[in-house]
């Protein structure tokens, strides 16, 4: 068997001392996680960030700057994803928007919610992602390049 890792990207999105987060069923749970999904073919990442968020959200984004790349391998099921988590700002709420299934509502919550609700969050991902941002962790999006395809 070749060994294959996701490639996932993420969006953490701050108003006002508040994070846009989904609330979500993973494997039969209700959990807490940020906007987030698989990079899909011929996809640039910061695309791929802004299509999940908005089918996740309804929230149409702005991406400002990647904050940093994680690898995290899976308890469940022992899965090696390298995700890439974006800063983003909300532009605008998509009135009537579908959200993806297993998608239960997109809310706004306080870090220390987030805290509160730890055992809830899909994985150690989500704090660690909104710590750096508060941190102040960021990377240009010139570091990122995509080749031309022919």
């Amino acid at each position: 068997m070749t060994w294959a890792p996701h490639v996932t990207v993420a969006a953490v999105i701050e108003h006002e001392g508040r994070y846009l987060v989904v609330k979500e069923i993973d494997q039969g749970i209700t959990v807490f996680n940020q906007p987030a999904g698989h990079l899909e073919a011929n996809e640039t990442l910061t695309d791929a960030a802004i299509r999940e968020t908005l089918e996740e959200t309804g929230w149409i984004v702005k991406i400002d700057y990647l904050i940093g790349i994680s690898r995290y391998i899976a308890p469940a099921n022992q899965a090696t994803y390298i995700r890439f988590t974006f800063a983003a700002t909300a532009i605008e709420l998509t009135a009537n928007a579908v959200l993806d299934e297993g998608i239960i509502e997109a809310v706004w919550l306080t870090k220390d919610q987030l805290i509160t609700s730890q055992a809830l969050l899909r994985s150690p991902l989500v704090l660690n992602d909104i710590e750096r941002f508060e941190r102040g962790d960021k990377l240009p999006l010139s570091c990122l390049f995509d080749h031309p395809t022919q």
